[in-house]
């Protein structure tokens, strides 16, 4: 289903937003452009109205004169002296009369005549298409104007009633019904109105497609561009389950969204390479070093078993299989350990401790070992207060010493110092060997690495990535210098907590 995929449902919605507006504005105009045009022409009929009903208030004695100048649009300047039109109101049903008379009412006119000034404003000439009605209070038509159309009906209305105009088919009509009950109506075609409004709500609808269909455009464009970062996000990780490890997403606008993700990602993704590189390097490097005391023990259990030996030979064996035994505990112990700090379920107990009293305990417990090689270890201790776990930095001290007393001559000298410098409190292991080859030193803490395979037997090579993994995990920081010829300096700093 084409619904399912997020680039047609943002389209879709774009789609019927834009409809939805198009076709609100292409409505709103329409309904202004009609108001507007029927106001205009309701103005034109309501000009028109007012000469009629100044028609049917005239009497018949007072339309015999001279008519005065016309003014705009056929409406004479003004009502010449002689013409008294009935008042409204009240006073419309009685006529002037002669001062000491009794005054009766206005009997209802019988018959309507246009007075002959106003007579230009309706006729059946294609430029004027205004037309008039006009009823007696009675119901009776009065008279019409030559152009009014046939199916013109006497309104329903009461005497004195507005009514609004009326849209009649192509005939726009207003009335007036006055408070004695004559009724005039007023009206004409608006059929090229009407014409020129269907015209324009053409001409919307042409334009609101055009724009909808640029729009549609548009937004599939805009929507394509945002998914693309999705789909390369989508193909990146189907090869990377698959196996290819060094695959990454082409994200070129870093700035938006979907860029920062694709950023994120690369950088999630770089992380599993380099975690799966070194698991994989790590379980090969595991299974070298158990192979070795694996295969001595094997090799000596069988040439002992192929024949008889004395008991000197049986012990050995005994032996060899002793000490291959024991190098694997090592490493296994190294591994469980690796694997539990890894896992972070190894317990710091993290205190204030001197850093300089637990070097020196250390170089106490090492001493002997360092004396068999006449390897002499001096010490320049200041106290160094430290927040960490003095076991684990007890033993990551043993390590580097041990580290030191194998990597250097005989009858040479191993510095251990402790001071405070800037706020962290700084150890420093610094022997007189061989050194470290430049090449080396970005490896020297990784699992299993040795610098010289031949000088390593008996060594599992994870003593350094062991003392890197506790000292990170206590917030320090272990680093190496080191100068062929001259020997190697290992430093351990941590946040000092003097006082």
């Amino acid at each position: 289903m084409i619904f399912n995929s997020i680039q047609w449902r943002l389209q879709l919605w774009y789609g019927l937003i834009l409809l939805c507006v198009l076709a609100g504005f292409g409505f709103t105009a329409s309904q202004l452009a009609r108001s507007q045009q029927f106001r205009l022409v309701d103005e034109e009929l309501q000009r028109r109205l007012g000469p009629v009903d100044e028609s049917l208030r005239t009497p018949p004695e007072a339309r015999n004169h001279r008519p005065g100048p016309p003014g705009p649009e056929g409406f004479p300047e003004g009502p010449p002296p002689e013409e008294q039109p009935f008042p409204s109101g009240p006073e419309r049903s009685r006529p002037n009369r002669p001062a000491g008379r009794d005054e009766l009412p206005r009997l209802p006119p019988r018959h309507f005549t246009l007075l002959t000034r106003h007579a230009g404003l309706f006729d059946d000439s294609g430029s004027n298409s205004f037309y008039y009605v006009v009823w007696s209070r009675t119901g009776d038509e009065l008279g019409r104007s030559t152009n009014a159309p046939p199916s013109v009906q006497k309104p329903q209305a009461v005497p004195g009633q507005n009514l609004p105009p009326r849209q009649r088919d192509i005939y726009r009509e207003i009335i007036h019904v006055t408070p004695l009950g004559e009724i005039s109506l007023v009206g004409r075609s608006v059929a090229p109105e009407l014409s020129g409004l269907r015209a324009s709500v053409g001409w919307l609808v042409v334009t609101g497609v055009v724009i909808l269909l640029l729009g549609l455009l548009g937004g599939w464009w805009i929507s394509s561009r945002a998914i693309r970062p999705i789909k390369s996000i989508s193909t990146a990780a189907v090869k990377i389950a698959a196996g290819d490890l060094s695959q990454r997403i082409d994200a070129a606008d870093t700035e938006n969204e979907l860029g920062r993700l694709a950023g994120v990602l690369n950088s999630t993704f770089a992380r599993l390479e380099s975690a799966f590189t070194r698991q994989k390097q790590f379980t090969s490097d595991a299974a070298h070093e158990l192979r070795t005391p694996v295969s001595v023990i094997l090799t000596q259990a069988q040439s002992t078993l192929n024949r008889e030996r004395s008991p000197a030979e049986y012990r050995e064996t005994i032996d060899a299989c002793l000490r291959a035994a024991q190098r694997m505990r090592r490493l296994i112990e190294s591994l469980l350990e690796l694997a539990r700090l890894d896992a972070g379920s190894e317990a710091m107990k993290l205190t204030r401790c001197d850093l300089a009293q637990s070097a020196h305990e250390c170089i106490d417990t090492i001493r002997p070992i360092a004396e068999t090689r006449s390897i002499r270890i001096t010490e320049k201790l200041t106290p160094c207060y430290c927040l960490g776990d003095a076991d684990r930095i007890s033993q990551v001290i043993i390590n580097l010493l041990s580290n030191a007393i194998q990597y250097s001559p005989e009858a040479t000298e191993i510095s251990v110092a402790c001071q405070n410098l800037s706020g962290t409190a700084l150890l420093s292991v610094k022997d007189q060997g061989e050194g470290i080859p430049e090449e080396d030193l970005p490896h020297i803490f990784e699992r299993f690495y040795r610098v010289e395979k031949s000088r390593q037997a008996g060594r599992t090579g994870l003593g350094l990535a062991i003392s890197k993994t506790l000292v990170e995990a206590m917030g320090g920081t272990i680093r190496v210098s080191s100068q062929l010829g001259v020997g190697s300096e290992f430093e351990i700093r941590f946040p000092s907590t003097q006082n």
